[in-house]
């Protein structure tokens, strides 16, 4: 049997180390450990259940949906599954088609009025009465094409919609967490953790904000890579070891929000950045994602035990504008 390092299937599926490991945290792979190895490994199983996982993600299910479907050897609940998720595509589809078959007829019309050299009014009630009664809402023949080619070409379509906002944040001081080795980001969070719940910082900070990077990344031929949490403090406040405490200089950021788990968007995320004709990436501090950062949001009413988990992050990419 096949064993690959979680370096080995992130480069193999382009996926993020952090993302396997989040994949694994909510059960829905699982990694080994061999003898005389001193980090985990997956096996061909687990590596299976990641390109299904990989797959179904491009089809927009939901975690939670694709527990239900790899866990279900009876395969009667993936098929609910599936048949839910037709049936809201159905009906984002039918939407989006009235949409255009709306803006198509808008088109013709203010075509006819330009000649004419007239306006259109789209609160006219005969104007709005003969548009809608021009409509056609018939149904497509899409002819079916299931290549991974091309739903890497849909997928690109969908990203280059998502939702970007520009935000600045404000220099700030932090206390540092930081673990270089296995499973860095638990042992990074664990030792975040345990700082704030002794120094009860969420009573005397309620505005507190948490962020985590990638610090060292993880490189070709390197056996572990490093996590790094920061939170924001009052600018006095001492910490004690392992933690440490920073000064973050802030600036301009591009963020994007995910569910947990969707780390998969990063890649799409900085291409959006890359192709945008306003902005360009700016390359700070701090360097161990050439100064990106993942904000875990509601940290307040996590830390004070108002929701079970983080379920929301904002990607941040620090962004400068373009001369």
């Amino acid at each position: 049997m096949k064993y690959l390092t979680i370096s080995d299937v992130s480069k193999t599926f382009e996926v993020s180390t952090r993302m396997i490991r989040y994949y694994e945290k909510i059960g829905l792979i699982y990694s080994i450990r061999k003898e005389d190895y001193t980090y985990r490994i997956y096996d061909e199983y687990s590596v299976r259940r990641l390109q299904q996982i990989i797959l179904l993600r491009k089809l927009h299910i939901p975690l939670k949906q694709i527990s239900i479907i790899l866990n279900d050897s009876s395969q009667l609940e993936a098929l609910n599954v599936m048949k839910e998720n037709i049936e809201e595509l159905n009906n984002e589809i039918n939407a989006l088609s009235t949409i255009r078959n709306i803006l198509n007829v808008f088109v013709s019309h203010l075509n006819e009025k330009i000649n004419k050299g007239l306006s259109l009014d789209l609160l006219e009630d005969s104007e709005i009465v003969e548009i809608v009664n021009t409509l056609s809402l018939s149904k497509s023949n899409l002819k079916e094409d299931f290549s991974m080619e091309k739903l890497n070409e849909t997928q690109k379509v969908m990203d280059s919609k998502m939702d970007i906002r520009i935000i600045y944040l404000p220099p700030v001081t932090v206390a540092s967490s930081q673990f270089i080795g296995e499973n860095p980001e638990d042992n990074a969070g664990e030792q975040l953790n345990s700082f704030i719940e002794n120094s009860k910082l969420f009573e005397i900070k309620k505005d507190s904000r948490v962020y985590g990077f990638n610090n060292p990344s993880p490189k070709k031929d390197q056996q572990f890579y490093g996590y790094e949490f920061w939170v924001t403090i009052p600018d006095d406040m001492q910490v004690n070891a392992p933690l440490e405490v920073k000064k973050f200089e802030g600036g301009l950021y591009a963020a994007h929000c995910i569910k947990m788990g969707d780390f998969h968007e990063w890649k799409s995320f900085c291409e959006c950045i890359k192709n945008n004709e306003e902005y360009e990436i700016e390359h700070r501090d701090p360097l161990g994602m050439n100064g990106c950062l993942e904000e875990h949001l509601n940290a307040f009413s996590y830390y004070t035990g108002l929701i079970p988990e983080f379920s929301q992050i904002d990607l941040l990419i620090p962004i400068k504008k373009k001369i």
